[in-house]
């Protein structure tokens, strides 16, 4: 179930899709990480975990990690939904994974749901705490970049859809005609930094591969 989307579902009769273990999954991975750095940081304020919890607890981090253990290739997904690579999107990769911790809670308790949360988030929160309280904004550090590199200053391109109660923001993020990352949110401002974090890394990237092309042609 915790790898069944409902797009997966809707396709193959009545079956229950991982939307219900997302939400216990949800629950878990908060209080896992909340109890991580309550006891590991003692000398964070309450304002500074929050910030802290808020930077490794979400959709884009959840994704992220989704990616690394490679969650698209086992998810359950609709022939239309996997055409239009529903595999590698954000939102599903993060709610899959959410699932699959509610699912090891169902199966194995808090103490293996935790320890789970644990292996899987330990490097990400410790990047956090290295970054600072500032460490979650990626866009000043893309504005810096884009203005620096190209003299012009990043465009934010923001999509909201659903109700007013539930509202999904997809934005994307662009310098000069090229669109340089994309993200979702379930506020704007998450939305953007999303697309901005993905901004800043292929920026990074490419400057990575112009320096290495320019020892090479050095070295010739």
């Amino acid at each position: 179930m915790a790898v069944s989307h409902r797009s997966w579902c809707a396709e193959n009769g009545h079956v229950e899709s991982n939307e219900r273990l997302e939400f216990l999954g949800d629950a878990g991975l908060g209080l896992a990480i909340a109890e991580k750095i309550f006891v590991h940081y003692p000398e964070l304020p309450e304002g500074q975990l929050s910030k802290l919890r808020a930077g490794v607890v979400n959709s884009v981090t959840l994704a992220e990690i989704a990616r690394e253990i490679r969650l698209g290739d086992a998810l359950r997904l609709g022939k239309g939904e996997r055409a239009t690579g529903g595999s590698d999107k954000q939102s599903i990769l993060a709610d899959g994974l959410e699932a699959i911790i509610g699912a090891v809670y169902l199966d194995g308790g808090i103490d293996a749901a935790q320890a789970l949360v644990l292996r899987l988030w330990d490097d990400h929160v410790a990047a956090a705490v290295r970054h600072g309280p500032g460490g979650f904004d990626h866009k000043t550090p893309l504005q810096e970049l884009a203005v620096a590199t190209f003299e012009i200053a990043p465009f934010y391109d923001v999509a909201a859809t659903g109700p007013d109660h539930a509202r999904v923001f997809d934005a994307q993020v662009s310098v000069g005609e090229d669109v340089l990352g994309t993200g979702t949110g379930t506020t704007k401002k998450e939305a953007e930094q999303a697309a901005a974090g993905q901004a800043v890394d292929a920026l990074k990237k490419a400057a990575l591969a112009k320096a290495a092309n320019e020892n090479v042609t050095c070295a010739l």
